[in-house]
């Protein structure tokens, strides 16, 4: 159950009614969790939509991103965003597996895939410089400059909703990941 105050759809004014209503054109529906950050602050809500466009139009490729937000959202137990994460995957071609492989950073079969989800691994579970094996490691796998900063992006963007459901309990909406 929600902790923090949530509003109906219904009941959306302003700024946060302007918003559902472009998430709903766009994707068909607005996910509990844009409801529940926007209803509370419709400028968070806004700077996680434009980084979502903007991680759209980085250097990353849609599986790409889906492996960042899959390990994220295992790694720090964001239950929400790994059931949507886990359908996104699923819709764009990873199977069972690879999703469960992914998530843990274990080999999924595509070695660029896993070196991703190691490198996103270390980053969020480490402090500090990254060592410069570990950045070689990436590049070695065939990710450049521009996709390690655009990585970089979508570790915060995933972040930010994950840690706001953690803190929410956000109903799911979405089947539960497995």
């Amino acid at each position: 159950m929600p902790r923090l105050h949530t509003i109906a759809l219904s009941e959306a004014t302003g700024r946060a009614s302007e918003l559902f209503k472009g998430v709903k054109a766009a994707v068909g529906k607005v996910p509990n969790s844009y409801i529940g950050i926007g209803g509370n602050s419709p400028v968070a809500l806004e700077a996680v939509l434009n980084l979502e466009v903007s991680l759209m139009r980085s250097s990353l490729g849609a599986r790409e991103i889906e492996v960042v937000k899959l390990v994220v959202s295992d790694t720090t137990g964001c239950d929400y965003c790994l059931a949507a994460h886990t359908l996104m995957s699923k819709k764009i071609g990873f199977d069972r597996e690879a999703i469960l492989a992914l998530r843990q950073g274990r080999p999924s079969g595509d070695a660029r895939n896993d070196a991703l989800a190691r490198f996103v691994l270390h980053l969020i579970t480490t402090n500090g410089t990254v060592q410069t094996d570990v950045v070689m490691a990436v590049k070695e796998a065939g990710f450049t400059d521009a996709q390690i900063v655009d990585v970089a992006m979508a570790i915060a963007t995933i972040m930010f909703t994950n840690l706001f459901n953690r803190i929410n309990d956000t109903t799911l909406d979405f089947p539960a990941a497995d």
